[in-house]
This record gives structure tokens, C-alpha cells and sequence, in this order.
């Protein structure tokens, strides 16, 4: 494992490890190297704990995304064909009953996040690995981003909203976020 130093204006010594399992220490302008060797032995126990434990929750991400391979054009059909048959009756149905019109709905091999909303041009963006979820999580993503359409923001009134059309939303969120953290098949 590598660790990365950086000297940058701060008052102490820090030690983290990103998303993808890198090791960064900040340490202030002008901190001795023997100081941050010392600083980065002393802690030695916790960047290695944190690393693997980090390195663990990459390859866990990496399965489940992997479960819906989307490399080629014919994957990528493939997925559109299925997400096509799912939302847009969704959208659809809660539209009508939000009282809202989303002006388009595209898809995209998004890891970073389920869907978006554009509030000002009102279209609707899904990922591709919603296809990894059960049904009731998927349609908890699209009342969610139809949501948006009257609040854009995640407020008490967007939460309300959401608990109008979606009672279950807070259930659907968490078993969205085990199932990706735990890599475990949907459906």
C-alpha cells in the first residue's frame, strides 16, 4: 500500500483513505519528514484496519455492479429493452398521479447515484444498475425524482411529498442501500 503525503496549510497531521483505497496523510507547511514517519508508524494499525476494510467494500461495489455488465452495445441494448418495459410505466403512473410532466427520461451506467432530476429542464435521469434492485426500489427511485419536480430540494416538504406518494420510501432507501452494500442479488 502506498501513502501519499501532502503538505498543505493545516494546523495538525491527518491521516484518510479514499474511495478508491488510497492512503493520503496532510500534514502542515513545513511538519519535519521524521515527524509525519513517526505520525504515520504510530498509527500504522489503523490505516491498514481501514484500508483492507475499505478495499473489501471496493470489491463488494465492484460485484454487484458487475452482476449487469454493460461493455457492449448489445448489453447496453439489452438493459434499455428491460428499463424501457419497467420505467417509463412508472413514471407514467405517478405522474398523473403527482400532477407532474417530466419533459424526458434517458439512462446511464450511473455507480454514483440511483437517479437525477433536472428541475429545470424536467428530465429524468435512471441508472442502468437500477435493473439490480427489486421492482418496489426502483419505483421508490422514480417517485423519488418525480418528486423533485415539486420540490427540488430534500427538505420536510420534499419528504412529505414522498411520504404522500411513497409511504415506504425510507424501507425502499434502505434496502437499495444494503442490497449495493452488500452485493447481494436483486430480486
Amino acid at each position: 500500500m502506498q501513502i501519499t503525503v501532502t503538505f498543505r496549510r493545516t494546523s495538525r497531521l491527518s491521516i484518510r483513505i479514499t474511495k478508491s483505497g488510497e492512503v493520503h496523510v496532510s500534514a502542515p507547511i513545513g511538519c519535519p519528514k521524521r515527524e509525519v514517519k513517526k505520525f504515520v508508524y504510530e498509527n500504522q494499525e489503523w490505516i491498514e484496519k481501514t484500508w483492507e476494510k475499505r478495499v473489501n467494500e471496493i470489491h463488494s461495489r465492484n460485484a454487484f455492479y458487475n452482476q449487469l455488465p454493460l461493455e457492449t452495445k448489445e448489453q447496453c441494448k439489452e438493459a434499455t429493452i428491460r428499463l424501457n418495459a419497467i420505467i417509463p410505466p412508472l413514471v407514467q403512473k405517478y405522474s398523473k398521479l403527482m400532477g407532474v410532466v417530466p419533459a424526458g427520461i434517458s439512462y446511464r451506467a450511473n455507480t454514483s447515484r440511483w437517479g437525477s432530476c433536472n428541475v429545470k429542464t424536467k428530465h429524468l435521469i435512471f441508472s442502468a444498475y437500477l435493473l439490480l434492485l427489486p421492482d418496489w426500489c426502483i419505483e421508490h427511485v422514480v417517485v423519488h425524482e418525480l418528486a423533485h419536480l415539486l420540490v427540488p430540494n430534500h427538505g420536510p416538504k420534499f419528504h412529505a411529498v414522498m411520504d404522500q406518494y411513497f409511504p415506504r420510501w425510507k424501507e425502499a432507501r434502505a434496502t437499495t442501500r444494503q442490497i449495493a452494500r452488500n452485493a447481494s442479488p436483486a430480486k
